[in-house]
């Protein structure tokens, strides 16, 4: 992986941060936004800088979060109002478009 600039992690911590309660973005939303060449880039910044983040607005592309975070990231989800269909979240009704 190429070297991340502290101006790539600050662009991917203020989109995480502009996404509204209740709605959801995958790391393919966000790395296409912060004009980065992968959403694996994403994930690695969440993982080593996002605690004071509402992290559990990002989910992978498929809907379904990480085995690790799976309970807790629900949780605080549904907190928001957001709920799951058959394990996922439905992207098409509750996706944030920045």
């Amino acid at each position: 992986m190429a070297a991340i600039t502290d101006e790539q992690v600050e662009t991917v911590r203020a989109l995480v941060a502009a996404v509204p309660s209740g709605k959801v973005v995958t790391y393919g939303d966000i790395a296409i936004a912060a004009g980065l060449s992968s959403p694996r880039i994403v994930g690695w910044i969440m993982r080593t800088d996002s605690a004071d983040l509402p992290w559990h607005r990002v989910v992978p592309a498929s809907g379904k979060p990480a085995p690790h975070l799976h309970s807790r990231q629900l949780e605080l989800l549904r907190a928001e109002g957001v709920l799951t269909r058959h394990g996922r979240i439905p992207l098409s009704e509750c996706r944030h478009r920045f």
